[in-house]
């Protein structure tokens, strides 16, 4: 019995001094180890850009062990911390800062003139769009003195800074005029069958938006005039409740346009304020539709631009809730989309989307690539009592 203890302890101490001579070798190998690592000169990164570890090496004793993502969302020093096996086959720790800016300026669109009736009450500065790409609420104020009360035409300036003291303004014209009888304006309508003349192409469809407000469609008779597609409003989200809202007449519209056979797609008005309630937004609709026939994009729109401010949104969180949204259709196997404004396209989204640009033009006149046009508001079809959107679509 002694002697297995003793053999037990013997083999045990050769196993301490084992690992310990491992230790102590490593240590020493690791001490006076060869390291070369050099940063390049500039380590001030912009704020959201798209940058790997690898980027910000410029020359390295080894190879890297993971060519990490840099986290670039938030300004400010960072420590960046790795490990990389060099030419010696040590695995070496290492470390540097960077420092996350943001040098891009507020956006403004490009308003040169301003006119309001007098007595105007609202929040002036909401008048023109205003953000910035990294600030969800810069400072945005009009400069320069002028009297809402008082006929008459003022020179001020619109001026937005954000958190890094970037800047832009614009020179203002503000116009404030009487009030204008708005019964006196004769209002317009645009022939379905005047736009389907002018604008129908081989390389090109002409359909039409509905909501609730068109009322009670005859859809053979839709058919029958010529419409090859339709976009059906299926509600939007929130209400004061914090509840989605299906449109009342969105399960009637999306019946009868399958019944005779026009292919449809769905567009979604959204107040989301957060990635995570676009996501419950997109599940929400694929629930609703999943019984229905819907061959065509599932639409993100969200245009509440009168209460930007309210929403102290960046435009990269604002942009973060479209894709957040599309992303979650496509991965159901649907097709997404962004609808929006030309100029809205221009200052506040990213050129990453399959785009529905409104543009109440004989030309759409967006500069980047588009799938469908709404050309207009105020269309007179066969089956539809009231005005209805028209829409082309690009194959």
């Amino acid at each position: 019995m002694r002697n297995i203890k003793k053999t037990i302890t013997i083999i045990s101490s050769l196993i301490i001094v084992i690992i310990l001579s491992l230790f102590l070798y490593n240590d020493y190998r690791f001490k006076h180890a060869k390291i070369e690592v050099k940063t390049i000169e500039n380590l001030n990164i912009e704020v959201h850009s798209e940058v790997k570890l690898k980027d910000l090496i410029k020359s390295i004793n080894g190879k890297l062990i993971k060519n990490k993502t840099i986290n670039t969302k938030k300004i400010g020093k960072q420590t960046i911390k790795f490990e990389y096996i060099n030419d010696e086959n040590i695995k070496v720790p290492y470390s540097f800062d960077i420092n996350i800016i943001d040098t891009v300026a507020p956006i403004l669109s490009n308003v040169k003139t301003l006119t309001l009736t007098k007595g105007f009450d609202g929040k002036l500065e909401n008048k023109i769009f205003c953000a910035d790409n990294y600030d969800d609420n810069p400072k945005c104020e009009i400069i320069g003195d002028y009297n809402l009360e008082k006929v008459g035409t003022y020179n001020v300036t619109y001026k937005a800074t954000d958190s890094s003291n970037n800047i832009t303004s614009i020179p203002l014209t503000l116009n404030v005029i009487e009030k204008i009888d708005n019964k006196k304006i004769e209002p317009t309508t645009t022939n379905f069958e005047d736009i389907k003349a002018k604008y129908k192409k081989e390389n090109t469809k002409i359909g039409i938006d509905v909501s609730y407000h068109q009322g009670d469609i005859d859809y053979q008779k839709v058919k029958e005039a010529g419409v090859e597609f339709a976009f059906l409003r299926i509600g939007y989200g929130y209400d004061k409740e914090g509840k989605n809202v299906l449109d009342s007449n969105f399960i009637k519209n999306i019946k009868g346009f399958n019944e005779v056979g026009i292919p449809v797609g769905i567009y979604f008005f959204s107040y989301a304020e957060n990635d995570k309630e676009a996501k419950k937004q997109a599940n929400w609709i694929l629930k609703k539709i999943k019984k229905y026939k819907v061959e065509l994009p599932i639409v993100f729109d969200w245009e509440n631009w009168s209460n930007w401010r309210d929403y102290n949104l960046s435009l990269y969180h604002l942009n973060s809730l479209a894709k957040t949204f599309i992303k979650e259709v496509e991965n159901k196997g649907y097709q997404g989309m962004l609808y929006s404004s030309k100029n809205y396209l221009q200052y506040a989204w990213e050129d990453n989307y399959k785009v529905w640009v409104a543009h109440y033009n004989e030309n759409a006149n967006y500069e980047n690539i588009y799938n469908l046009w709404q050309i207009c508001d105020d269309g007179k079809i066969n089956g539809i009592d009231k005005t209805v959107d028209i829409d082309i679509m690009y194959n």
